[in-house]
């Protein structure tokens, strides 16, 4: 360090977050380091929305972790459209909405639906993995339908796929909004009984999947948790309130059934 330069007391906070802090000024301005590392992250952002999924790759990916695929498209036909009319997301094209409807399948506890949402970027990164640790994690006697690889999809389009394959459960796997330190944040949002029509407060969300937030291994455990929860209960939402993390997880996996205390709101 030059001789005359105090040492800088906010260097070992920075090593230990992402967050924009104590970022120094020149002048009246940002250094221009940091200047440049702002239009770098807001660069990353805006990739992460506008790139479309690589939704054949992602596929071979799944298939080769041993899992059924199935693409589906939204009524949204192309990328601006999607961005534009967020009630063309939540609905299936007619062709494939026929397509689900001929679809003989048995009944399902179950079903994933991998959806591009707002980051191409976070299904990339993080679906295979979280998939993986969720078969791996899967409780006996459940049953997994095929993985719905969802384009220019929101959430919502869950409910309609859920409805056609018969799904007890759908949890939709989806890019959220990518943030200007981390463009590739995975959600999952669980619905009981899905159908066109519900609410987001008859929704379930686990947020910020990724390797510098929740992993995996504990998203997985986390959406068991809930899937056990809301089979015992009958509903998800404000109904259902995650208490996983009171519960040993390796215990709670093994267990047999929920008491009632620990899934209820309190009075």
């Amino acid at each position: 360090m030059p001789h005359g330069i105090p040492p800088d007391p906010w260097a070992d906070l920075r090593a230990h977050t992402q967050a924009r802090l104590a970022l120094g000024r020149a002048g009246a301005a940002l250094p221009t380091a940091e200047l440049l590392r702002f239009g770098m992250a807001h660069a990353q952002a805006r990739d992460a929305v506008h790139i479309p999924l690589d939704a054949e790759a992602l596929a071979a990916q799944l298939q080769a972790l041993g899992c059924t695929t199935l693409p589906v498209h939204s009524a949204a036909p192309d990328r601006a459209t999607y961005l534009l009319r967020p009630d063309l997301g939540r609905r299936l094209c007619d062709a494939d909405a026929q397509m689900l409807r001929a679809q003989a399948a048995a009944p399902i506890d179950l079903l994933l639906v991998v959806a591009d949402g707002l980051s191409s970027l976070a299904v990339a990164r993080q679906a295979p993995p979280l998939i993986e640790a969720l078969r791996q994690q899967a409780p006996a006697g459940w049953h997994l339908g095929p993985v719905v690889i969802a384009q220019q999809a929101r959430v919502a389009l869950g409910d309609e796929v859920g409805a056609l394959l018969g799904a007890r459960l759908v949890a939709v796997l989806v890019g959220e909004r990518p943030g200007l330190s981390s463009p590739d944040s995975l959600g999952i949002y669980l619905t009981w009984q899905p159908q066109v029509g519900r609410s987001d407060a008859e929704r379930n969300c686990i947020s910020n999947v990724r390797p510098e937030g929740l992993q995996p291994a504990l998203a997985a455990a986390r959406l068991w948790w809930l899937c056990r929860a809301a089979r015992e209960l009958g509903q998800t939402g404000v109904g259902l309130k995650d208490r996983s993390d009171g519960l040993t997880l390796a215990a709670e996996m093994g267990a047999g059934s929920l008491a009632p205390a620990q899934l209820r709101a309190e009075k």
